[in-house]
């Protein structure tokens, strides 16, 4: 449209003109580039999300960014159990005392569906409590269940429940009743574990993990107190339960597209699909997560694996030590192991490698010892060298012997 008193063409009022254009008659200036538009307003799951990431920031110190987010959307996801294929254990590990596992606990006790808290619960009473109609399992203390390999014998029924109960329809039998009929417990439920130390692998397989750490000077917290803090977490509790209700239809049919693979995405499907019923930045944002703590628990299982390895190499090490006699025994094997400051096994616990740490990390390999007959017709547990010859092979192969000069 031009203009009547100039003559000369005239620009909408509301529009940015970029890159800056001459108009006869008139100064050229320089037009700002466009604006961009203000964001839409959040979600009620947008909103709620980030409030209850920041219930628990105001808490406890978290290792990263990521971990926050995977936190906030495994207490949401809580809400939505009985739409969910898998459901996510959240290990919450730490190497030492007063590294913030219980206070996490206590926070996300209080913002989940249904919570069911216990320490050094029996697995009956355990299974017992779990109905069609999920609790929220909250194991607070969960290295006396698992935290040596001897006390992990006595609960092994429990590591079962554990597993079984992260896919859905894998029920647990037990005879019941006075005519002793078999009867079907379900086992099917979300839950948090806290202790000290790595749960067993086939948990942490089925974890979202969070590596808690003691908080660096300066680093500062709120106190929590039951009775005074208790009850904004369930504001947002209650919040998340309104929001994600009427979802639930929604929920199940989602297939969302995940950036990891095979038992990490079952595990993190339900957070993914959390975060894309909020929309907003929350969808980038747990794949983000996802991507970085999945990895970084890959990191850890291949440390553990190189571990095992490590012991294959240190154990022909000792044979050779010995002369590569045909079997050696285990107290003399772990002597020789236990007394090289340069590898990790006078460290490996309080007292060394034991005999059973050993078993344990040759298991993989199908090595075990056996009761042999040594030197002087003495019987004792041992180890054939000939039983680690295939691992030897197979997972550090000594290097072949240079070609000599001029052959």
């Amino acid at each position: 449209m031009d203009d009547p008193a100039s003559g000369t063409p005239s620009l909408p009022t509301n529009s940015a003109v970029w890159p800056p254009v001459a108009v006869p008659g008139r100064p050229a200036t320089l037009a700002p580039p466009e604006a961009e538009p203000d964001p839409a307003p959040a979600s009620e799951g947008e909103g709620v999300l980030v409030d209850l990431r920041e219930q628990i920031r105001r808490y406890v110190v978290l290792p990263s960014e990521e971990a926050f987010t995977a936190v906030a959307l495994w207490v949401a996801a809580t809400h939505l159990q009985t739409a969910w294929q898998h459901a996510p254990r959240l290990a919450v590990v730490g190497p030492a005392k007063r590294c913030g596992k219980s206070r996490l606990l206590d926070v996300i006790t209080e913002s989940v569906h249904n919570p069911l808290i216990t320490v050094n619960a029996s697995a009956a009473a355990v299974f017992r409590s779990i109905t069609d109609t999920p609790p929220t399992l909250l194991v607070d203390e969960a290295d006396t269940l698992f935290g040596s390999a001897k006390v992990a014998e006595k609960n092994e029924e429990m590591r079962g429940l554990l597993n079984a109960g992260h896919q859905r329809n894998r029920p647990t039998l037990r005879v019941s009743g006075p005519n002793h009929e078999v009867a079907k417990f379900p086992t099917f439920a979300m839950a948090a574990l806290a202790g000290i130390g790595d749960l067993p692998d086939t948990i942490m397989d089925r974890s979202i993990v969070i590596r808690m750490r003691r908080r660096r000077p300066g680093e500062k917290v709120a106190e929590f107190r039951t009775f005074r803090d208790t009850p904004p977490l369930h504001e947002v509790r209650d919040r998340l339960a309104a929001w994600l209700a009427p979802l639930h239809a929604d929920a199940m049919e989602l297939t969302p597209a995940m950036p990891v693979e095979d038992r990490a995405a079952d595990t993190w499907q339900p957070l993914v699909s959390v975060a894309d019923l909020a929309g907003g930045r929350w969808p980038q944002l747990v794949r983000t997560a996802c991507q970085i703590m999945a990895k970084q628990e890959a990191e850890q299982d291949q440390d553990r694996s190189s571990l095992s390895i490590r012991l294959l190499a240190d154990v022909r090490r000792a044979f050779a030590t010995e002369g590569n006699p045909p079997a050696l025994r285990t107290g003399r094997l772990l002597d020789v192991l236990n007394s090289d400051d340069e590898t990790p096994w006078p460290e490996y616990t309080a007292n060394g490698l034991t005999p059973r740490g050993l078993q344990l990390l040759l298991k993989e390999y199908g090595i075990s010892s056996a009761t042999r007959r040594f030197h002087g017709n003495v019987q004792a547990k041992g180890f054939a060298r000939q039983q680690f010859a295939d691992s030897w092979a197979r997972y550090c192969p000594e290097p072949a012997p240079e070609a000599t000069a001029g052959a």
